[in-house]
């Protein structure tokens, strides 16, 4: 699989387009601005890409700005006919305006999900396919995508290169998000890539020797 990210917001949020087989995935839309929005549409029509599936790790402001204009452009054509994420982050979702609000910016209301991510649910794409690993904290419902075969994990913002997700937003808790961490990420082999939320990439064995949240006794 490809795996293209693009740098967005003012919040610096990585949103993802990972394809495989001239199918997408289009992944934590936090692009705020219309020259964003059109650089990732031109990415997908440059590839040729059937946009199969509109995923969130979690629905925090920074990763749903485009959730209405991606929408729009994909969704009826979209497995589920629209956008995925835990059904436990729905109300994060249902109040986008007032997490705007609360950080002095705008949005456009998202859509409703249309379905809701399982622990272990597989998403196929193209010939391969993602695991959803279920990994609260940061928020009540966020989720990773694995892909065993090609050795990556999109991970929204549990996990970061030497650092964690935030745990003081909206029933955030850190001793739930360590053991998200713990029990879901750690176990990947080492050299599974982590393509975070925010930031560079790393692996999963950097972080276990390295990261002071993780080596802290």
């Amino acid at each position: 699989m490809t795996v293209r990210s693009f740098v967005v917001s003012p919040f610096t949020e990585n949103c993802y387009v990972v394809h495989a087989d001239g199918e997408a995935a289009l992944i934590d839309p936090g692009t705020e601005s219309a020259a964003e929005r059109q650089e990732v549409l031109d990415y997908i029509e440059t590839n040729d890409l059937r946009v199969r599936h509109l995923l969130l790790t979690h629905a925090h402001i920074d990763h749903i700005f485009g959730c209405a204009f991606f929408a729009a452009q994909f969704g009826d054509a979209a497995d589920h006919g629209g956008w995925q994420l835990h059904e436990s982050d729905v109300p994060l979702l249902e109040h986008a305006p007032i997490q705007a609000e609360l950080f002095g910016v705008r949005i456009s209301p998202p859509p409703a999900p249309t379905h809701f991510l399982a622990e272990n649910e597989e998403i196929a794409l193209g010939n391969g396919s993602f695991r959803v690993l279920c990994a609260p904290g940061h928020s009540p419902g966020s989720v990773c995508f694995y892909n065993e075969a090609d050795g990556f994990v999109i991970g929204g913002d549990v996990l970061f290169q030497g650092s964690i997700g935030r745990t003081d937003l909206w029933e955030g808790s850190y001793p739930t998000l360590i053991e998200s961490i713990k029990t879901k990420l750690l176990p990947l082999p080492d050299e599974t890539i982590v393509y975070s939320g925010h930031g560079p990439e790393t692996t999963v064995g950097q972080e276990r020797r390295t990261n002071p949240f993780l080596t802290k006794p």
